[in-house]
């Protein structure tokens, strides 16, 4: 998976920030990093050089195999925040997507520690089973 880190003229993206980034990127979304091909991660200062509350942007992409790209983002006080906040969205917008694909039994998806349940038993057994304890009833009845 590919991590790339943008931001704007008003934010210092130096090596070591882009390291960080990528660093938290890769540990919050470690769960997910295998069905992913790439994140994009964009740093933003929305009031340019001035300060000021929640000035900070973080958006984050993030482009799962086979399906259509998550996007979140998160504005905070400082870059940390914003970037720490907005993987932690991405994370829980990532168990979301592909909580709802294991729940329709998806083995392309299979996530580690998470563990296959017992298939149901068919709609045909079900019958079975309910048309038996009526038998059951009619029986004790007569």
């Amino acid at each position: 998976m590919q991590i790339n880190v943008f931001s704007d003229k008003h934010i210092d993206s130096d090596k070591r920030t882009q390291e960080w980034v990528q660093a938290t990127v890769e540990g919050t979304l470690e769960r997910h990093l295998e069905d992913l091909t790439r994140v994009e991660v964009h740093l933003s200062d929305e009031n340019g050089g001035k300060s000021g509350p929640k000035d900070k942007r973080c958006k984050m992409e993030a482009r799962p195999k086979g399906h259509q790209p998550i996007s979140v983002s998160q504005d905070a006080d400082s870059l940390t925040q914003a970037v720490e906040g907005a993987a932690a969205k991405l994370e829980n917008a990532l168990e979301h997507l592909f909580g709802k694909l294991r729940g329709k039994h998806s083995p392309k998806l299979a996530v580690e520690g998470f563990e296959e349940k017992e298939p149901k038993e068919s709609a045909d057994d079900l019958l079975e089973e309910e048309f038996l304890e009526k038998e059951k009833e009619l029986d004790k009845i007569s």
